[in-house]
């Protein structure tokens, strides 16, 4: 599965960053692709490209705070859920991604 997504906590710092490691990390583990753009108070880093988007099965918002750019979104399957869940969670959230995308 080709993942993309967007970090974003409400300082754009720690939770953030985190929160992107987990994500690939536990994407990688399970053997998938992903590119996950963060946005916060120094903009945004790591951008998807539009090609990672257009080769993309599903999208993650992992954020705490409204983050810009959706509409390159549209028309794929979107998980949306707070930095915590991932910074705690990382591998069910993919495991549930997994889940459906499977249906």
């Amino acid at each position: 599965m080709n993942i993309v997504g967007v970090a974003a906590c409400t300082a754009g710092i720690a939770h953030t960053y985190i929160a992107r490691e987990k994500l690939i990390e536990a994407a990688e583990a399970a053997g998938h692709t992903i590119a996950i753009e963060t946005q916060g108070t120094i903009g945004r880093q790591f951008e998807l490209t539009a090609e990672e988007i257009a080769n993309a099965d599903l999208v993650i918002i992992a954020a705490d705070i409204k983050t810009s750019g959706q509409e390159r979104f549209e028309g794929l399957p979107k998980i949306e859920v707070p930095t915590d869940v991932v910074v705690h969670s990382a591998k069910a959230l993919i495991a549930k991604a997994e889940e459906i995308m499977s249906e």
